[in-house]
């Protein structure tokens, strides 16, 4: 038996933050998706053990301005893509507005910083949420397509192929036979 499990990233990482900050009994207050105010000063014991219980989640503390202006880019970037309705502005439009800057000054720090433009990291992102509708088999190409806001699914194929080698329907021809295989073995070794 299968089940499909959908996450939501940014409330999980918000509720073990939560849940850590409470463990040190720090007095705080949530701001905006990876900020936190303290209302009192950490000893470096308890910054250093709180940095270990994070990083046991995948979650690190950022140490400059910058570096939490490109995080923030990207974790809007993955709330954009993942909206289960369509949004109806462009993504740069976006990421302005939810981010209170302009475009170009986020497009500035985001490709000094990271060594890429937003909009190829868009598109690397879109992929990886594309590959992973197609694992999901609860979609058509097209339904993926309309879902990550392609013009159509010729669009993105052409984009899924430059970055992986293989097109979408390929891609689907590989997943199907991997779990055929895996069927089979599942089965074989069970009648052995």
């Amino acid at each position: 038996m299968k089940m499909y499990v959908k996450f939501d990233f940014n409330t999980l990482c918000m509720k073990v933050l939560e849940e850590k900050l409470k463990d040190q009994g720090l007095n705080y207050r949530l701001l905006n998706f990876g900020e936190v105010e303290l209302f009192e000063s950490f000893t470096e014991e308890q910054c250093k053990a709180f940095k270990e219980n994070l990083e046991d989640y995948g979650i690190e503390i950022i140490e400059s301005h910058k570096t939490a202006l490109v995080q923030r880019i990207k974790d809007v970037i993955t709330e954009f893509l993942s909206s289960d309705e369509a949004v109806p502005v462009k993504a740069s439009i976006y990421i302005s507005e939810k981010l209170n800057h302009s475009y170009g000054h986020l497009s500035n720090v985001f490709s000094d910083a990271a060594h890429t433009s937003i909009e190829n990291f868009i598109i690397i992102q879109k992929i990886e949420y594309a590959k992973e509708l197609i694992i999901s088999k609860r979609y058509s190409l097209t339904e993926v397509a309309q879902k990550l806001n392609y013009s159509s699914v010729a669009h993105l194929s052409t984009q899924f192929k430059n970055l992986t080698g293989v097109t979408p329907s390929y891609f689907q021809k590989i997943i199907s036979k991997r779990r055929k295989v895996q069927q089979y073995d599942k089965h074989y070794s069970k009648a052995v």
